[in-house]
């Protein structure tokens, strides 16, 4: 297992405001060479928002996520032929939208929840489900590119003390990645630029290394590191039970539980796959660390801690995802979660802490890739929060993709400004 890549949080920093704040989105909203669009994603039968759903453009490998509330902005260059969005989900039908000048700003989509009927043989073709992930590990080859990618990606990473935000860091990244008939040694991640706010108040400095970070675009890419749940040797570790069938961007999808049968000096993870049915592709994983031992799930996932400071972990969580486009699968969202207890050996209460960080890869070109420079990609023994004032800039956001904050970050970061201004 594969512990050398962390996510800092060092919270020991001044605190550093720009006039627009963390989570500005319109900044640079129909300037330049392209346009805006950005609204809310709802579910047609029960009007709630939809969080996770990929919004891209038809016809180009531009696209982001809604947030936890449902939202997106999505910019697209005025250059581009580009007349309808496509909007995909896990357990809903596609839905194409037609760009017109009266939805391109806080339109609300909605988008229907699938109702498949599916005979029984359809649903239990692969009676045994340890074959069919076997089967869907001999066609990587033929389901995942062979070509070099390189990505462009919007990765935040946000702490809570509690409740309260502390710490919200965002970047936009570059992402090489090689093809996936090769390891991953070669793939780099390098950051373009990003911005950060964290708590003025004393109180809230902690500092514990943990595995995460930017690179998680590399090393949490499943396929392309069999060693975290997929290689031959580690199936073997686990049970497997067939779920119910189910729909990813109009196509059908095997589900597949899995959890451990054994022990072993390192944790293993218990959760879901989503295997395309015509593909046989991973289109999806969702999985947890087993809690069972916390003491191999502390020295799996901590790097560094102070002396004296107890850390507990709570709950270890991952969620990949894999987009189909032109027959192969490319790598599209990363998201990993990690709540955890500290406490100091002199004090009665601990403190929860809950780490998250999101990557979505939001354009992608095969033509002429070339590699990213050692001297410049972002090393994995380092953290955005302590790295990113060297990629500050004013016109952060340009024409870059994100993902939309949620209602709780921007009212974390207002209130956050108006402490700033107070203590001025």
């Amino acid at each position: 297992m594969k512990t050398n890549h962390f996510l800092s949080i060092c919270l020991m920093f001044a605190l550093f405001l720009t006039e627009n704040g963390v989570v500005a989105v319109n900044a640079q909203e129909n300037a330049g060479d392209f346009y805006v669009i950005n609204g809310i994603v709802k579910d047609m039968r029960s009007k709630k928002p939809v969080e996770y759903v990929n919004v891209s453009a038809s016809g180009t490998n531009i696209g982001t996520v809604t947030n936890e509330d449902g939202e997106f902005t999505l910019k697209l260059g005025k250059d581009l032929d580009t007349k309808e969005l496509r909007l995909s989900c896990i357990g809903y039908y596609n839905a194409r939208i037609s760009i017109t000048k009266t939805n391109r700003e806080g339109a609300t989509f909605f988008i229907t929840p699938e109702s498949y009927v599916l005979s029984e043989i359809q649903v239990f073709s692969w009676k045994n489900p340890r074959d069919l992930v076997k089967a869907a590990l001999e066609k990587i080859e033929s389901n995942y590119t062979m070509n070099p990618n390189r990505l462009t990606g919007f990765y935040r990473e946000t702490i809570q003390k509690r409740r309260r935000y502390i710490n919200i860091s965002e970047a936009v990244i570059d992402v090489y990645k090689g093809p996936y008939n090769q390891s991953s040694d070669a793939d780099r991640v390098k950051v373009l630029k990003g911005r950060k706010l964290i708590s003025p108040k004393v109180a809230d400095t902690l500092s514990v290394k943990l595995q995460g970070g930017p690179n998680m675009s590399v090393y949490m890419d499943m396929i392309k590191n069999p060693d975290l749940l997929l290689d031959h040797e580690i199936i073997q570790y686990y049970t497997y039970k067939m779920g119910e069938t189910t729909s990813i961007d109009d196509r059908l999808q095997y589900v597949v539980h899995f959890e451990p049968q054994m022990i072993l000096p390192y944790p293993l993870y218990l959760g879901t796959f989503y295997i395309d049915r015509e593909t046989l592709s991973f289109t999806r994983a969702e999985f947890k660390m087993d809690m069972r031992d916390r003491q191999k799930v502390t020295q799996t996932i901590l790097i560094e801690k102070p002396r004296g400071l107890r850390f507990t972990p709570e709950e270890v969580s991952y969620i990949v995802t894999y987009k189909l486009q032109g027959g192969k699968s490319y790598l599209n969202y990363l998201r990993n979660d990690i709540k955890f207890k500290c406490d100091w050996k002199r004090k009665l209460f601990a403190t929860n802490y809950s780490v998250s960080g999101e990557t979505v890869i939001t354009d992608r070109d095969e033509q002429n890739v070339a590699r990213i420079p050692a001297k410049e990609a972002f090393s994995i023994r380092k953290s955005l929060s302590q790295e990113v004032a060297l990629y500050q800039d004013e016109n952060f956001w340009e024409f870059y993709n994100i993902i939309e904050p949620t209602e709780s970050l921007e009212n974390a970061v207002n209130r956050l400004k108006k402490q700033h201004l107070k203590s001025q």
